[in-house]
């Protein structure tokens, strides 16, 4: 390996084990989450957590450009050293966030009813559902204000802030986890509470952060920009085709929970559990991911094509060795997990039943993660959407009309074969951009 090639993987290694760290907190408090709830004598309770998680992941997802919208700008901003741009996208980033999530405050009612409606869990889980949904609305402006904080400073090429906001937010959460469900009672409620609790102190002890970080910055703040609808031009460029292309993956991940619910409470259950290890796939993997979208969109935004090919191999490299890791690590202790998360016999029959799946997920699930980040930090958000859209209407809901006779088993079958479609159209879009030199145009 040549000098730069090692120097290039101690960079992206720089940048990822922070984010690697940090990303697996999230997950993690997703199993305690499960494990506090799964050991209740209800199961009804795991099941509305399931849902209602799921309900509110697809609804702040769906504004998951607020982060990966202002990654890219700001990591181009960085290589450009335009501070000035850099600290308005801050700015006008924090301004968005904030008002989607008022917004949603004053559309509480008609977005819960509708969502949870639309998932269909059995009656008892429904009210529960709706319980934990009704308090867990109320963090929406933290929530997405948090994303925007994440989004800054990875573009900035700090990620250790966010693994000091992850690890807090998370701690938090899992602490008052078992305050409020195992001290108090209060069963899905508390775990709702604990969220909202957490999702504010991360964003007041971010805001302190970035403020110090913007400080140091030269230029000035563009007050026109931040008060002209004009002036919002490039996050709404870049963030429009996020918002469908998010909006799209969570779509089939709700539908995907939602047929769960209609093959019974324990599939239901079951699905959930194995989510998790879905989650803690995505968020290892998105550590290598986040560094490819500062890298990339460094190098890119500073015309260093050399630089730029180098970062891509490095991420490629890292990705591949901790996807051959995860594999390894749920086929040997895959079981043991799950009943670390539960002790209900009848939903541990139909986790154990499908976790051969979560096997091959890392192996196939790495590409899709490693070209988001490319994607995003090249802000080439149309090509997110395209491929996003070849995956969920051209591959997930097909496959799954064709295998519904499976049950669950044609479910997962379609969810698998979701994830292939998405590496294969993103290595064509990537071969193409490579040829074009679509990359390096601004």
């Amino acid at each position: 390996m040549s000098p730069s090639a090692t120097s290039m993987n101690r960079q992206v290694w720089a940048l990822a084990w922070p984010m690697l760290l940090s990303n697996i907190t999230v997950p993690l408090v997703g199993l305690v989450d499960s494990a506090v709830v799964g050991h209740l004598d209800d199961p009804k309770h795991l099941g509305a957590v399931a849902v209602g998680a799921m309900l509110f992941t697809t609804i702040y997802w769906a504004f998951g450009f607020l982060r990966m919208g202002t990654t890219g700008l700001v990591a181009k901003a960085y290589g450009r050293d335009n501070d000035a741009q850099n600290k308005t996208l801050f700015a006008q980033a924090g301004v968005l966030a904030l008002i989607l999530g008022l917004g949603m405050w004053l559309l509480q009612q008609p977005l819960l009813t509708l969502g949870l409606n639309w998932m269909g869990p059995e009656a008892s889980v429904h009210s529960t559902a709706r319980e934990y949904s009704d308090i867990r609305i109320f963090g929406a402006p933290a929530a997405l204000f948090n994303y925007v904080l994440i989004g800054w400073f990875v573009g900035n090429q700090n990620t250790r802030v966010p693994l000091i906001l992850l690890t807090v937010i998370n701690l938090i959460n899992l602490v008052l986890d078992l305050i409020f469900v195992m001290g108090f009672g209060w069963g899905a409620g508390g775990v709702a509470a604990a969220t909202i609790c957490a999702e504010y102190s991360g964003s007041i002890l971010g805001l302190y952060l970035a403020l110090r970080m913007v400080k140091q910055l030269e230029g000035d703040l563009n007050r026109e920009a931040l008060t002209h609808l004009k002036g919002y031009s490039d996050l709404f460029q870049v963030n429009k085709y996020l918002f469908v292309r998010t909006a799209s993956l969570l779509f089939m991940f709700a539908f995907f929970t939602a047929q769960g619910a209609r093959l019974g409470t324990d599939t239901l259950s079951a699905n959930a559990l194995l989510l998790n290890f879905l989650m803690l796939i995505s968020h290892a993997l998105d550590g290598f991911a986040h560094a490819a979208e500062a890298v990339c969109g460094r190098y890119a935004g500073a015309g260093q094509r050399d630089k730029f090919y180098e970062a891509v191999k490095a991420c490629t490299r890292w990705s591949i060795v901790f996807s051959l890791l995860l594999s390894l690590i749920f086929v040997i202790g895959g079981q043991q997990i799950l009943r670390l998360m539960t002790d209900i016999e009848s939903v541990l029959a139909v986790a154990d039943e499908y976790l051969p799946f979560i096997w091959l997920l890392p192996l196939i699930a790495v590409w899709s993660y490693l070209q988001d980040g490319i994607l995003v930090g090249t802000t080439q958000s149309k090509a997110m959407l395209k491929i996003m859209l070849i995956t969920v209407f051209v591959t997930f809901l097909p496959v799954w009309w064709f295998t519904t006779d499976l049950g669950n088993t044609g479910l997962w079958i379609a969810f698998l074969a979701a994830f292939v479609a998405r590496a294969a159209t993103g290595f064509v879009i990537f071969k193409r951009f490579d040829r074009d030199g679509v990359w390096f145009r601004a």
